[in-house]
């Protein structure tokens, strides 16, 4: 039956319509232009650097901003393919796309990984999860959880201020439209107190949003953060 499903329905690319060998991959064109993370990267956000692959490196903004998490990975850069990937499954119903992702995620994450850690999503505004329908960040929270054996607490952080779309913004303007918008949930945030947090999101910008997060769960008894996405802008405003 597998095998009659296979040729009426061949697996195709998660970016184009090219037959792929295996389902829920990138055809070899595609794979070409999308840009994995690899080699020398900063510690706290992901982001590729020049040289070799030593601990500890760190970027520009990284040394110049305050990271209030341990560490953090990514898994691609957001341009290119690895963009349309990142708006496929945010505005275009693409949840097929969140087990791959998941997947290349802990490809890059996998060193930030302790039995003991919980996985946590950063969270959306309620009428955000209606005009969609779903969180993009809980959904590949949830993947990488479920790949990964770890625990997933979907409501531990809540965003009760809704902010304006960010795109274009500077830095600190950022900042500045995040502040006092991420909190702890009054019944299901002490779930994290005491335990080491792995903190997804689908893209890091200027790293605002994760550290609106990452402060909310420090204040509810986290033991300590990493942060984890699907794709980093390489030259945030």
């Amino acid at each position: 039956m597998q095998s009659v499903v296979r040729m009426v329905y061949p697996p195709q690319c998660l970016s184009c319509d090219a037959f792929t060998e295996e389902d829920f991959a990138l055809c070899s064109d595609c794979w070409a232009e999308t840009t994995f993370i690899a080699g020398a990267i900063c510690n706290l956000c992901g982001v590729p650097l020049m040289g070799e692959g030593t601990p500890d490196l760190c970027c520009d903004a990284c040394m110049t901003l305050e990271r209030p998490w341990k560490a953090g990975r990514a898994a691609l850069l957001y341009s290119g393919i690895g963009r349309k990937l990142v708006l496929s499954l945010k505005h275009g119903d693409r949840l097929d796309l969140a087990a791959p992702a998941a997947r290349w995620m802990l490809s890059s994450g996998r060193d930030l990984l302790n039995s003991n850690m919980v996985v946590v999503p950063v969270p959306s505004h309620w009428s955000r999860r209606i005009s969609r329908r779903y969180n993009q960040a809980a959904v590949l929270a949830q993947e990488v959880a479920r790949q990964s054996g770890l625990t997933y607490h979907p409501r531990a952080l809540i965003r009760p201020k809704r902010t304006r779309m960010l795109d274009g913004h500077s830095r600190d303007a950022r900042f500045a439209a995040l502040d006092g918008a991420i909190e702890a949930h009054l019944a299901y945030g002490a779930v994290v107190a005491g335990q080491s947090v792995l903190l997804v999101d689908d893209v890091m910008t200027s790293g605002a949003t994760l550290a609106v997060a990452t402060k909310a769960l420090q204040d509810a008894g986290a033991e300590d953060v990493c942060i984890l996405t699907l794709a980093r802008v390489a030259s945030p405003p």
